[in-house]
């Protein structure tokens, strides 16, 4: 309980100093000392009392009824994926939460089919902790053959963050590893109690010090749509777009199809299918385009 208490008051604070005065419709007083909205702005604007609040954000209250979440995410200018992470704070907790391991996550047997029919779209399918639970040929050639590496190894956020390829992949390497990391806070809001969760997020703070920053900011992100930028040591300069469909049956598993943005890119991911096909043993990253020597020994 004393966990829940405290992320519900660093979420609430962090919330809080990042709205404006000017942007919630109140006057910006000369000599104020705090950029964000105070206790009892936030307060007011959410129609409650300045004692309720104060007592919620210092974690001494860790329930709330519907219509206060509500109010306060208008309050606080929630996203909807924030909003989501503020009603799973609040919900009530069992007197003894369930400590049980989450159930192994498995791909269907017909969509491991479908996935490896797509051979113009990168396509792969994330579990909880950013799990990559399977993905076909033309993901593994754009981005890092995850289908080789060993089944506890194959997770996106511990890719991004610690293999040096991943940042010279991406021209926007942090943004897109911090809304990762605002994936997986979102995911520890849906299962508090998750130990493998704890876990990871513990190895990857020792790991380096951007997830720790990331992590402490609590922005939460939902898989949506989106579009990504990439510098590929195959085909150069490549941009495409992705939509995140989450899959019937289970929820926390997300299928994410990616597409060239323009018919250049969609040429440039054909010729890396092609590429990819004709060198089985090699990932494109070991593999210089055709007409270049090969480094490898």
């Amino acid at each position: 309980m004393a966990k829940k208490a405290e992320e519900i008051k660093e979420f609430l604070r962090t919330r809080r100093d990042a709205v404006r005065p000017s942007q919630a419709g109140l006057a910006n007083h000369p000599g104020r000392r705090v950029p964000g909205l105070r206790r009892e702005e936030v307060a007011q604007l959410a129609g409650v009392s300045v004692d309720y609040y104060t007592r919620l954000e210092q974690g001494r209250l860790t329930s709330a009824s519907e219509g206060v979440i509500l109010s306060i995410a208008e309050a606080l200018q929630l996203t909807q994926a924030e909003t989501q992470y503020l009603r799973d704070l609040l919900r009530p907790q069992p007197r003894q939460a369930a400590q049980e391991p989450a159930p192994h996550q498995k791909v269907r047997p017909d969509l491991l089919r479908i996935l490896d029919g797509m051979h113009d779209q990168p396509a792969f399918v994330l579990g909880r902790r950013s799990e990559v639970l399977a993905s076909n040929a033309l993901l593994d050639a754009l981005l890092t053959p995850f289908n080789q590496r060993d089944a506890h190894d194959r997770n996106l956020l511990r890719w991004l963050l610690l293999d040096p390829a991943a940042r010279d992949l991406y021209l926007d390497w942090a943004k897109v590893t911090s809304e990762v990391v605002g994936v997986l806070r979102a995911e520890a809001g849906r299962y508090p109690h998750d130990a493998l969760t704890a876990r990871f997020v513990d190895e990857l703070k020792a790991a380096g010090p951007e997830f720790g920053t990331w992590w402490a900011e609590r922005t939460v992100v939902e898989r949506t749509w989106g579009t990504k930028r990439f510098n590929h040591p195959t085909v150069g300069r490549l941009d495409i777009t992705y939509e995140a469909l989450t899959l019937p049956g289970d929820p926390d598993q997300v299928l994410f199809i990616y597409a060239g943005k323009t018919d250049d890119d969609l040429d440039k991911l054909r010729i890396l299918a092609s590429w990819n096909t004709h060198q089985p043993d090699q990932s494109p990253a070991d593999t210089p385009p055709p007409g270049q020597p090969n480094s490898r020994p």
